[in-house]
C-alpha cells in the first residue's frame, strides 16, 4: 500500500513538520490497530474520502 502526494505537497509538509521523515523501529501496536481501523473505514466508505487539498485549507485556516 502507498500514498501518494504532489512534491509540492511533501514539501510543505516536511517545512512544517520537519521530523516527518524520521522512524525508528516499528509502530506501536496501538497505531497499527489505528491505522487498520481507519483504512477499514475509507474500505467500507469511500465516498467519505476527500482531496488533501481540503485538509490544507482546513488546517491553514485562521481559527476562530
Amino acid at each position: 500500500m502507498a500514498v501518494i502526494i504532489p512534491i509540492e505537497d511533501w514539501n510543505d509538509i516536511k517545512d512544517k513538520h520537519p521530523d516527518v521523515e524520521v522512524m525508528e523501529g516499528d509502530l506501536p501496536k496501538w497505531q497499527k490497530d489505528l491505522i487498520d481501523t481507519r483504512l477499514k473505514i475509507i474500505e467500507d466508505f469511500p465516498d467519505r474520502i476527500h482531496p488533501i487539498e481540503e485538509l490544507f485549507a482546513e488546517l491553514n485556516s485562521e481559527e476562530d
